[in-house]
C-alpha cells in the first residue's frame, strides 16, 4: 500500500508544484491477455468488470475500434504457456481467483480486431521455445498480411516449468541456453520472413500464366545447433517482412538480445529507478556492438493507471478495486514470476529475515521502493502486486498521473507505456476521456495516426514508408530486394 501511496503524493506534489512535460511524444499501447484479471487478479468480480468475457470475440471487436478512435498505437497481448503452480506446488490459487487462468491463444484474435480498424497495431506475445520456427513464420506472415502490416511479435523465450512438462521436457531449458536457441531462432525467422522471396517474386502474370517467378524464390538451407529450416518460406512477403519486434527480458542475456534484435523493449518494475541502468546499457550495447542509433529502441513501461475527475475521486476508485482483488491470485502470479514458493512462509513471518538469499534479495528490492511500509510478509508482497502486477499504478486526477509518467521519462529514459487497466473496459475508457486529453494538452501525444491506414512499424516510427525494419537492423540485412539475383549480386538493366 506504501508504494501506492507515495506514487500517488508524488504526483500531487508535482502537479502542485507546476510540472510540465518537455514535449516528448509518447507511444501508448493497451496491455492485455486473453484471460480475466491479468495483472489485476480477482477484479472480475467487480460488478463493472467485463474482463471474463475475453471468450467473445465482441469483446475484442470493441476494444480495438474503442482504442483505435483514441489515436491509441497498438494492443499488446501477453501470453503465457502453462499455469502458475509455484505458490504451494499447485494450480489451485490460480484457478480460484482467476490468475491468468484460463487462458487462451491470443494470434487468432488479431484478424477479428484488424476486420474492425484500419490503423492501430498488434503486438502479439509468441515464445521460440516451444514452436518450430517454420510454422510460426507462416503464423506471423499470414496474420500481417490480413492486417496488412499491422503485427508485432513479442520474443519471449518463457519462464514456466508448468509449460515445459506439458510441451514434452521434464523442465524448461536453462536461462541462458533459452537465448541461445532465442538468437539462432530469429536468424532462421529472418531468412524465412526477408531472405526466402524476393520483393518482386510475386508477378501474376496472367497472359504468359506465371504466378510466382521460380528463380526469384530460394531455399535458406538453415542448418544449426537447434534447427534445420532447408525452406522456402510458404508465404509470400507479407507489407512488413518482420513484424514489428517487441521483446522483454533484462537479464545480462536479455540485454544483448534486445540491444540487436528489439525495436521495442517492455519493462515491468516498481520505481524508475529498478530499470534504468539496464535500459541505459541495452541502449549502449546497441550502439557499441550493434551500430544502431539508440534512439531507435523504444522501451514501454508497464503501469495502471487510477484516475478521477478529482484525486478523492481515484482514491475512492482505489478502495472500491482493493475490496475485489485477489492476494491468494497475486501471491499465484508473483511465485511463478519469480520462481519462489513464498506458502512456505509463515502468516506474520518477515521475509527480509528468512535464510532464502532469493526471497530476501527479492523482497528488499520491493521494500527500498516502499520505505512507509515496516514489515514485509507474505501478504504484504501480495497487497503490493495485487493491482497493477509488477508495476507501478498512479492514482489521481489525470494532471497528477502524468506527472507520474513524466518521472519515468525524465529518470527511466522511457518511450511510453503498456497501460494495464483494473477493470476492463472502464480503465481504458478512462485513459481515453482523461488521460488522453492531458497527455495532449503538455505536447505528449499526437492527435492522429501518423500514417492513418499504415503499418504497426509506420506509426511507431511515425515514418512513412517504413514499412520493414530500419537499414540498421539486423534484419535488413537479410532482405532479398528486386534487382539481385540469388547469389546477390545485381542484375544489369
Amino acid at each position: 500500500m506504501a508504494k501506492r501511496k507515495r506514487q500517488g503524493e508524488h504526483a500531487t506534489r508535482a502537479s502542485r508544484n507546476g510540472t510540465r512535460a518537455s514535449g516528448k511524444k509518447l507511444i501508448i499501447n493497451a496491455f492485455v491477455e486473453m484471460c480475466s484479471g491479468h495483472q489485476s487478479p480477482g477484479l472480475w468480480r467487480h460488478p463493472d468488470d467485463h474482463s471474463h468475457e475475453f471468450n467473445d470475440i465482441d469483446h475484442w471487436v470493441e476494444l480495438a475500434t474503442l482504442l483505435e478512435g483514441a489515436k491509441i498505437h497498438g494492443i499488446f497481448v501477453a501470453d503465457v504457456l502453462g499455469g502458475y503452480d509455484v505458490y504451494n506446488g499447485n494450480l489451485d490459487a490460480a484457478k480460484i481467483s482467476g490468475a491468468q487462468w484460463p487462458v487462451n491463444e491470443p494470434l487468432a484474435i488479431v484478424s477479428a480486431m484488424a476486420a474492425a480498424t484500419k490503423s492501430i497495431g498488434f503486438g502479439i506475445t509468441v515464445s521460440t521455445t516451444y514452436e518450430q520456427p517454420y510454422h510460426l513464420a507462416r503464423r506471423l506472415s499470414t496474420v500481417d498480411h490480413l492486417s496488412k502490416g499491422r503485427l508485432g511479435w513479442n520474443i519471449v523465450t518463457s519462464y514456466l516449468d508448468s509449460a515445459a512438462k506439458n510441451m514434452g521436457m521434464k523442465e524448461q531449458l536453462p536461462h541462458d541456453e533459452r537465448y541461445a536457441q532465442a538468437e539462432e531462432y530469429v536468424k532462421v525467422m529472418y531468412k524465412l520472413l526477408e531472405s526466402s522471396w524476393r520483393d518482386d517474386a510475386v508477378v501474376l502474370d496472367r497472359e504468359k500464366g506465371v504466378y510466382t517467378v521460380p528463380d526469384r524464390v530460394r531455399e535458406i538451407n538453415h542448418d544449426g545447433k537447434y534447427f534445420t529450416v532447408p525452406g522456402p518460406h510458404i508465404c509470400q512477403p507479407s507489407p512488413q517482412r518482420t513484424p514489428l519486434i517487441l521483446q522483454a527480458g533484462t537479464s545480462k542475456s536479455g540485454k544483448v538480445f534486445a540491444a540487436q534484435n528489439a525495436e521495442a523493449i517492455f519493462v515491468s518494475a516498481h520505481a524508475p529507478a529498478v530499470c534504468a541502468k539496464s535500459i541505459a546499457e541495452i541502449r549502449e550495447l546497441a550502439t557499441s556492438q550493434f551500430c544502431r542509433d539508440a534512439k531507435n529502441i523504444k522501451v514501454l513501461a508497464l503501469v495502471t493507471p487510477i484516475i478521477g475527475r478529482t484525486e478523492e475521486e481515484a482514491q475512492a476508485k482505489l478502495a472500491d478495486y482493493r475490496k475485489y482483488a485477489s492476494t491468494e491470485g497475486a501471491l499465484a502470479l508473483f511465485c511463478g514470476w519469480t520462481g519462489i514458493d513464498l506458502a512456505k512462509y509463515g502468516d506474520d513471518e518477515e521475509l527480509r529475515q528468512v535464510e532464502s538469499n532469493a526471497v530476501r534479495s527479492t523482497v528488499e528490492g520491493y521494500a527500498r521502493f516502499s520505505p512507509g511500509t515496516s514489515k514485509w510478509t507474505k501478504h504484504t508482497v501480495a497487497e503490493h502486486v495485487s493491482i497493477g502486477g509488477n508495476g507501478p499504478i498512479f492514482v489521481g486526477t489525470a494532471a497528477q498521473v502524468v506527472d507520474g509518467f513524466q518521472t519515468w521519462i525524465d529518470e527511466a529514459d522511457v518511450d511510453g507505456f503498456n497501460i494495464a487497466y483494473a477493470l476492463f473496459p472502464q480503465s481504458f475508457k478512462d485513459v481515453v476521456d482523461l488521460l488522453l486529453p492531458e497527455l495532449k494538452s503538455r505536447g505528449l501525444f499526437w492527435d492522429d495516426y501518423a500514417v492513418p491506414g499504415g503499418t504497426y512499424r509506420e506509426n511507431f516510427y511515425a515514418k512513412k514508408g517504413q514499412r520493414g525494419p530500419l537499414d540498421e537492423h539486423v534484419a535488413s540485412t537479410y532482405r532479398w530486394k528486386a534487382g539481385v539475383d540469388a547469389k546477390g549480386h545485381v542484375i544489369p538493366e
